[in-house]
């Protein structure tokens, strides 16, 4: 089994909801809709391990789920998942087209420019709400903002830890 810190966060347990031990979950993947099909996920278990949950029912509340795990059945049980992460497994994660890759493959990949220089590593990923998200890089110059574009990813070699992107030019606003 994949370790439970090399999972994938799909959603946060915020509270109980109901006596009989449901929780609400916050959904963080950019597909809400896996949630009411979702039967087995993780959440950290001692010392890290990742501990199996079976969730037997689901239904969307104010924008976040209810989820009904086996096992847990009263409010002080559903109390201790307050706070947890759900996770699944890589495997779990549907396939990109290829070109296309998950946020979190990206994460503390290496940056170099076309021409071999060091940029830094992946650090986040920004949403802006406009077209392209924004990676952030950081490095030995501070942070660099690369949209996630064409224009600017030449190429991403997920196996080798390789992102090879060409840096945004700063448009003098006087000029």
């Amino acid at each position: 089994m994949q370790p439970f810190e090399e999972m994938v966060t799909i959603g946060t347990v915020v509270k109980p909801q109901g006596r009989k031990g449901e929780v609400l979950t916050a959904p963080l993947s950019d597909r809400p809709d896996r949630f009411p099909t979702l039967r087995k996920a993780y959440v950290a278990g001692p010392r890290g391990s990742a501990r199996e949950i079976t969730v037997t029912s689901c239904w969307p509340h104010k924008g976040r789920f209810v989820l009904k795990i086996d096992g847990i059945d009263s409010i002080d049980a559903a109390e201790t998942l307050r706070g947890l992460d759900i996770r699944i497994g890589e495997d779990a994660l549907d396939a990109l087209p290829a070109g296309s890759y998950y946020h979190h493959q990206l994460l503390g990949l290496e940056v170099r420019e076309p021409d071999g220089g060091l940029m830094g590593k992946a650090a986040d990923i920004l949403e802006t709400g406009g077209g392209a998200a924004v990676l952030v890089v950081r490095g030995r110059e501070g942070e660099v903002l690369v949209p996630l574009a064409e224009d600017f990813v030449r190429g991403v070699d997920v196996a080798r830890g390789l992102i090879v992107a060409r840096r945004p030019e700063l448009v003098d606003a006087e000029g």
